[in-house]
């Protein structure tokens, strides 16, 4: 069963930095890219950062410069290193899964439909 677990997080002051972990099980960790999300408060969840099975990352226009996403295959861990930041990067933090993760269902090997998705670990930043 795929799990995703974030840590980290926490409290900040506006130009300072935190660092958002998330430990992937369940899956193999290199057969699928992984992404980072957030959700203000009474907002859309939106797309933070993402990470290719070939280490190739993009990141939203908003945090470019300031966050860099790193992953570990020896730990199955994806981080989001932020620095720099801003109130308004307050927000629930998720990880995700890019569809077609490679997991085994107990007789075969099989390519995920959809995302996999992280509880959320939440990030505030005061002025």
């Amino acid at each position: 069963q795929v799990h995703l677990v974030e840590s980290g997080g926490g409290s900040a002051q506006a130009g300072g930095s935190l660092k958002v972990s998330c430990r992937a099980s369940g899956y193999i960790f290199s057969s699928c890219g992984m992404e980072w999300y957030r959700q203000p408060p009474g907002k859309e969840r939106e797309f933070v950062s993402s990470i290719s099975t070939n280490e190739s990352t993009t990141y939203a226009d908003s945090v470019k410069g300031r966050f860099t996403i790193s992953q570990d295959h020896g730990r199955n861990t994806v981080n989001l290193q932020m620095n720099n930041l801003k109130t308004e990067d307050s927000a629930v933090y998720y990880c995700a899964t890019d569809v077609g993760c490679l997991y085994f269902d107990g007789d075969d090997y099989r390519r995920a439909i959809s995302k996999y998705w992280g509880q959320g670990t939440q990030v505030t930043v005061s002025s």
